[in-house]
């Protein structure tokens, strides 16, 4: 092995198992803006104009804490 080194790549830098690199800051909850589409997809849900209309509402009634639910 050569140190921290990834055998893969050569690289410091750890990769997937598709072999794309990790982003290098991580990102949670409400620290970034988000729109009704992103809340939909991240409690799982396929994007329809009936799910969009739920997540409106959600993010009129809980803000932040509406996609805080399903992001760490």
């Amino acid at each position: 092995m050569a140190g921290s080194t990834s055998e893969k790549t050569g690289t410091d830098k750890p990769e997937t198992k598709k072999g794309r690199r990790r982003p290098k800051e991580l990102f949670t909850g409400a620290e970034r803006p988000f729109d009704p589409e992103d809340l939909v997809q991240a409690s799982g849900r396929e994007v329809t104009p009936e799910n969009l209309e739920w997540s409106k509402r959600l993010i009129e009634e809980k803000g932040a804490a509406a996609i805080e639910r399903y992001l760490p």
